[in-house]
């Protein structure tokens, strides 16, 4: 029989990736750096693997290293679950959890009555923020938790969700049509933003963009008053609003990741508990439920699941 892996050494596994360096994962484990770089060597000749490979002056991870890293993170959450359900202390205390308001709307109400059911001894302190700021308060230290978009120049986050990202308009104006496409879109380092903008680009489609915002209530402001087309996830439409397809003359838009970023909190065992709470309840939330005549069942959002909504649909006021 195989021998177990060694928690500890998966324990500053962990650490390297988060903080991005032996160095840093040195201080965060108390050890020194000739004893994380030994761990790393025990833990590469265990798996068999390479774990990490030289970037210029930088250690990245392998392949492996990747596919580790999953299964770590799911270990080591799972023995300090294991310790917590033999503590006679109930959980108690304060968690900082970022949130993007794009997601906020449709994703908060069931997490947070989830989390709170369970453990009605934490607070729950809720910043939203755009996903660049929610990543750089947990650099900070000044998140423990943040649901985030993963973007390429974040690190990268426990994938939770793919949501589908749409182009929407006014469902009952054709600002769709007009010969220069009005836009509204977060600011110009909006991910987002600018996959939409390279295929109008490469499609010929001239545009212009009049309403730029971090908060996705003005975005949605200027789509529903028929100001303006912009592009969003799944979760976040709205009643009123418009998908817009091909036939349209608006290309396919890749989905977005949605993941769990940590920092590095005293209380771990808080924040494990309200990670799995959002993994769980985002997989238990459905985007609306159609039929083929594009009519929408908002009553069932919270425990069903629908099929993805095809261009064409409409959103119906309340």
């Amino acid at each position: 029989m195989a021998a177990p892996l060694d928690l500890d050494q998966l324990h500053t596994f962990i650490s390297i990736v988060d903080t991005g360096s032996f160095t840093r994962a040195a201080d965060e484990v108390h050890r020194t750096q000739s004893a994380v770089s030994m761990q790393m060597r025990r833990l590469e000749d265990r798996i068999g693997k390479a774990l990490f490979e030289k970037e210029g002056r930088m250690n990245k991870l392998t392949e492996e290293g990747e596919r580790l890293l999953t299964y770590a993170r799911r270990l080591l959450h799972l023995n300090r679950e294991t310790l917590a359900a033999f503590d006679d202390k109930a959980l108690e205390g304060t968690v900082r959890i970022g949130v993007p308001d794009d997601y906020a709307d449709r994703f908060l109400p069931e997490i947070m009555a989830r989390f709170s059911r369970s453990n009605p001894r934490v607070e729950l302190s809720v910043l939203c923020e755009p996903t660049v700021n929610l990543a750089d308060q947990i650099r900070r230290g000044n998140l423990d938790i943040a649901l985030v978009t993963q973007c390429e120049d974040t690190r990268p986050s426990e994938i939770v969700r793919n949501e589908p990202l749409l182009w929407v308009s006014s469902a009952s104006h054709m600002v769709h049509e007009e010969s220069i496409l009005p836009m509204a879109f977060g600011r110009p380092t909006c991910q987002w933003r600018q996959m939409a903008t390279e295929l109008l680009d490469a499609s010929g489609r001239e545009y212009r963009v009049l309403f730029t915002s971090w908060s996705a209530n003005v975005i949605t402001a200027a789509v529903l008053a028929g100001l303006a087309v912009s592009v969003l996830p799944e979760c976040a439409l709205r009643p009123g609003m418009r998908v817009l397809g091909e036939a349209d003359g608006f290309g396919a838009l890749p989905d977005c990741k949605i993941g769990i970023l940590r920092g590095h909190s005293s209380r771990p065992e808080i924040v494990d508990a309200l990670a799995r709470h959002i993994s769980e309840s985002l997989d238990n939330i459905s985007v609306p439920l159609t039929d083929e005549t594009g009519t929408f069942d908002f009553a069932a959002l919270a425990t069903a699941r629908g099929r993805r909504l095809k261009p064409n649909h409409i959103m119906p006021g309340w």
